[in-house]
């Protein structure tokens, strides 16, 4: 597992503000968990649920330092896809329920950006089917 701190050389704090959207998040939690057990007639999705967490930071090695934090805490190991143009990220699975916490690396979300950026010069032929996905530069 890769350790990473902010340029200080500390690893990055846990954001004071944070504290009461984590509260929020776990009591939601509690409160939909005490939900569904009292009301077996709600659907759930069989395959379960991703409670996926976007890393934002400062900076690239603040944002890995909060991966490994929570690998750490989690007990897994982190998965590093960087190298081809990945998310660097860590997930443990509780029951049907996973939990994965990433980060995009900026270049990625550069290339993402490039490669989105001719998206609204494609309009579909209105007296196309609607069956095909085939579109023409507008």
């Amino acid at each position: 597992m890769t350790t990473h701190t902010n340029p200080a050389g500390r690893p990055s704090p846990l954001v004071p503000g944070d504290l009461f959207a984590r509260h929020q998040v776990v009591s939601g939690l509690r409160a939909l968990a005490d939900f569904l057990e009292a009301n077996p007639a709600v659907a759930v999705n069989e395959y379960g649920h991703d409670f996926l967490i976007p890393v934002r930071a400062a900076d690239e090695n603040s944002a890995a330092a909060l991966v490994d934090r929570a690998a750490a805490l989690l007990g897994v190991d982190v998965s590093d896809e960087t190298r081809r143009d990945g998310h660097y990220s860590a997930e443990r699975t509780f029951g049907r329920i996973t939990y994965r916490i990433y980060h995009i690396p900026e270049r990625r979300r550069r290339q993402y950006r490039a490669q989105d950026s001719y998206q609204d010069n494609i309009r579909l032929d209105p007296d196309q089917d609607n069956d095909g996905d085939a579109g023409r530069a507008a």
